[in-house]
């Protein structure tokens, strides 16, 4: 089974999403910045790793904020 990716646009929208809420240093808000820009597989892999060690609470709001209508 694969896993889900997440689109360079998506990517983006998440960067802003976790500089609002964790800074706009924040590692994972850099590394989901860079790889949104570049698109190559060890940037999205490490944003990914990153993100999935963020606070529970901090991975919800940040979906919440990239969520469609």
């Amino acid at each position: 089974m694969t896993e889900p990716t997440i689109d360079r646009e998506a990517m983006g929208r998440l960067a802003k999403a976790l500089a609002f809420i964790c800074g706009a240093e924040h590692p994972t808000t850099v590394a989901l910045r860079t790889a949104a820009e570049s698109g190559t597989e060890k940037d999205i892999k490490a944003a990914r790793t990153l993100f999935l060690r963020l606070k529970p609470n901090e991975r919800k709001s940040a979906l919440a904020m990239i969520q469609e209508d």
